[in-house]
């Protein structure tokens, strides 16, 4: 087998793709899930509220199927996915989890309909936050609970994915993002699972100092857990169709605030930090990029809402802060319709919804890393216009920058933006206003949740478009959350060689 690619042209001839470790794999994961829904089901049993068959229901038929995948694959060895299967993997792990869990959604009270309650679940698990559900405030409780630990769910596997599978698949430019917790081996499971117990230790602590954060800010139990879960997976997904203004608390938002930036942060500068090194925080040049690209849209944003009169002192900053922070981190929470703002305000916040957060952390978008790359070849580019005769050399963090990862990444944003025009261009085809089908692009791209007009902005939602319409986000939804590329590189010839 050719190492760091597919299989040569003699590898091929002999090469068999084995199924077997990745069947295993998605069994282990759909048990997982399977077991979850007892927990929503539980707390429909404890409320009275009627709900709970669906999900014990939906739990056998998960449990019964992941079980038998696992039967199928056991003899396997797990820890020797080669690139073929981890790319065939990290691409069903997504269809697969999002079918099953949609079941509940389909056969509860809420009785959605095939295409949004996949829509729904796959805007979970992605933690993209898109939703086409009204009336939550009149939903069971488990329901609401199950929408918000697919977020946590989908947040912890999103962390996994960026750390230990695209910085070996090298997709990107995420070859930058080699730290102690990836490994340049194609057998990368194993060096994944010395770092799952530090990734998840953090998780939980964030999630846990986030619902504590909650509590103490004024919420119950049950709204405190539920957006802890949403807010540390930079989800979206809320308790009422107002989302956070429901609560009109300022202190709610100020949490939400802190929590959805520190969510955007790379989750590998936090198992340092429980290890004591806590002054990679400041160091880490990606950090200061995206804390810079905060601080900027957001005194823009204060400065617009106070010459145009919208609002004032903290009022404004407040509002500018919660809603650069929930855009940049793609959780897309709402404390205020800043649809309301102008044509400026829609302008900032479109540029924001493409930026996201930082590598290894729960956020959608470009990512701060590939933003610094992109802007620092451009520099390059420029000069040596200039100075035909010069050698100006990239580097980034104190390091130079090999010319293919920046290939890498000038291919994946030339990608993503083809990806958003041709998405844009066909959900106007389908009758949806300019405003409505390229937002919707770039939100379900970036894994943001909520786009701009009256039709899917903050304050509505995605429950009037039309099924193709839908059919079309939830496959975008799924391409920004695996990097386009580990996806398509699935339709290749030279992939299914033998």
């Amino acid at each position: 087998m050719a190492t760091g690619g597919l299989p040569t042209v003699e590898d091929r001839r002999l090469s068999v793709l084995d199924l077997r470790p990745v069947a295993a794999t998605l069994g282990i994961l759909l048990t997982i899930l399977g077991a979850s829904m007892l927990v929503p089901a539980a707390v429909d049993i404890a409320n009275r509220s009627g709900g709970h068959g669906a999900f014990v229901g939906a739990s056998a038929v998960t449990i019964f199927v992941g079980v038998l995948l696992w039967i199928s694959g056991r003899s396997a060895e797990v820890q020797k996915l080669d690139l073929r299967q981890a790319f065939l993997l990290t691409s069903s792990v997504w269809v697969v989890l999002t079918i099953f869990a949609a079941l509940p959604l389909i056969w509860g009270p809420s009785r959605l309909s095939v295409t949004k309650a996949l829509f729904e679940s796959m805007s979970g698990l992605t933690t993209t936050g898109a939703s086409v559900m009204s009336g939550l405030d009149a939903q069971p409780p488990g329901i609401l609970l199950w929408r918000t630990l697919l977020h946590w769910f989908g947040g912890i596997g999103i962390i996994g994915l960026a750390i230990a599978v695209l910085p070996v698949l090298s997709i990107g430019g995420m070859q930058l993002f080699r730290t102690e917790s990836s490994d340049k081996s194609e057998k990368f499971l194993p060096r994944a699972g010395d770092i799952a117990k530090g990734l998840l230790i953090a998780y939980l602590i964030l999630t846990a100092v986030c619902f504590a954060s909650y509590l103490g800010a004024g919420l119950s139990p049950f709204n405190a857990a539920t957006l802890a879960m949403s807010t540390m997976s930079s989800g979206g997904f809320a308790n009422s169709d107002y989302s956070l203004k429901v609560f009109d608390n300022s202190a709610v938002d100020y949490v939400a605030i802190v929590f959805m930036l520190a969510a955007s942060l790379p989750f590998p500068l936090y198992v340092r930090a429980l290890q004591g090194d806590v002054k990679r925080f400041f160091t880490n040049p990606e950090v200061r990029i995206f804390f810079t690209v905060v601080t900027v849209f957001t005194l823009a944003s204060f400065v617009q809402q106070t010459f145009q009169g919208i609002a004032s002192g903290e009022t404004a900053f407040r509002g500018a802060l919660f809603t650069v922070a929930s855009l940049i981190s793609s959780a897309g929470f709402m404390s205020v319709d800043y649809t309301h703002w102008g044509a400026t305000s829609d302008a900032l916040f479109f540029v924001l919804m493409f930026i996201g957060g930082c590598t290894g952390s729960t956020a959608g978008g470009l990512k701060a890393l590939r933003v610094a790359i992109l802007a620092k070849a451009l520099r390059q580019h420029l000069k040596r216009i200039t100075f035909r005769n010069g050698v100006f050399p990239l580097r980034y963090g104190g390091a130079p920058v090999a010319d293919d990862v920046v290939a890498s990444v000038l291919s994946f944003v030339g990608l993503f933006f083809l990806t958003f025009l041709l998405v844009g261009v066909a959900l106007s085809m389908m009758g949806l206003d300019l405003t409505t089908a390229f937002s919707a692009s770039v939100s379900c791209l970036s894994n943001v949740g909520p786009g701009l007009g009256p039709v899917i902005g903050p304050s509505a939602n995605y429950g009037t478009l039309p099924d193709p319409a839908l059919w079309l986000l939830t496959v975008t939804m799924m391409l920004g959350r695996l990097e386009i590329l580990t996806v398509l590189v699935l339709f290749l010839p030279r992939f299914w060689a033998r």
